[in-house]
């Protein structure tokens, strides 16, 4: 082979080891391309899916601010409310009858008053008195009077004050009713004595005597009194007439629930026009604006007031049958 072959060999040689080389190098840039073309769409799909759940979650907030809103602008239920009471106090209890009253009542026993024991005087409080006219050989008048007031405050949970006075009193007169060994009991509306009134009447045999009973329960708003007066003949003293014991019991009813009317600033009987109290009812008071404040209850006496009757003491009955 000649100079200029080999010469134009090697040329080409070198001619197809540079288009080798740059073969290679196509293939090389075009492998890379190929092995970065999944890698963009990876990175555009990963792009894209995070653009979609920004989107989404940018959408989601928005709904749940949304609905934030609309609950947030919804207004609270109001807390429930009952009727303010329009009493907020009571009468001191020996003092709620007039000395005239009581004349006629007990008349040997004006100065006999006892107030009875109470945890809280403006929520319930009673007083009694005794009578003995000894006549000696003719006999003896014994009369008994007790007197019991009890209010009521209103509450969330057992309801308006005026409510509850009004189941205590129906309570008190179905006990006046019911009271074990009476004969003869009538029953008869009381008016003018505040929103309602009634006076039960029984005859009541004892060991002391035969006993003429009077119980007069009266409501005026959240106040309940209750009024128990008896008498009877001692020692063959006559018994006395119930009619008129009933009319001095009810004559003193009407008189204390004037009392209750005035300690709170209410004018007239106490008669409150159907027992709405809505007209003029005074602002009530702090304990009444507390729903947690001490709502009357009928303590065990209280309840048991209208259903029992007193005896003459043993010292009475003693001094009767002298």
């Amino acid at each position: 082979m000649s100079e200029g072959t080999m010469q134009r060999a090697a040329q080409r040689d070198d001619r197809d080891d540079q288009r080798g080389r740059q073969g290679a190098r196509r293939l090389r840039g075009a492998l890379v391309c190929a092995a970065a073309v999944p890698a963009m769409l990876m990175a555009a799909g990963c792009s894209s899916g995070s653009d979609s759940g920004s989107d989404a979650g940018a959408k989601s907030g928005g709904d749940s601010t949304q609905a934030a809103g609309s609950d947030g602008g919804a207004t609270a239920s109001a807390s429930p409310t009952v009727q303010a009471t329009r009493y907020t106090k009571l009468p001191e209890p020996c003092a709620v009858l007039s000395k005239s009253t009581l004349g006629d009542l007990v008349p040997k026993g004006l100065k006999s008053a006892k107030a009875g024991k109470t945890d809280d005087a403006s929520a319930r409080s009673s007083c009694s008195w005794s009578s003995l006219d000894n006549n000696g050989v003719k006999g003896s008048q014994f009369r008994w009077l007790n007197v019991s007031l009890l209010r009521f405050e209103s509450d969330t949970a057992r309801g308006s004050g005026n409510d509850q006075a009004e189941t205590y009193y129906a309570k008190q007169v179905k006990d006046a009713q019911a009271v074990e060994g009476a004969k003869s009991t009538k029953s008869a509306p009381v008016a003018g004595a505040g929103d309602e009134a009634t006076a039960v009447r029984y005859d009541l045999k004892k060991k002391e005597g035969a006993f003429k009973q009077q119980t007069v329960v009266a409501r005026v708003e959240n106040v309940v009194v209750t009024v128990d007066y008896n008498g009877a003949g001692l020692a063959g003293d006559k018994t006395p007439d119930a009619g008129k014991l009933t009319k001095a019991a009810e004559k003193a009813v009407k008189e204390i629930v004037a009392k209750v009317s005035s300690a709170n600033g209410v004018g007239g009987t106490g008669t409150s026009g159907g027992g709405s109290g809505t007209s003029s009812s005074p602002s009530p008071s702090k304990s009444t604006a507390k729903s947690g404040s001490k709502s009357a209850s009928p303590s065990a006496s209280s309840s048991k007031s209208a259903s029992k009757s007193a005896s003459p003491s043993a010292s009475a009955a003693a001094a009767g049958k002298n």
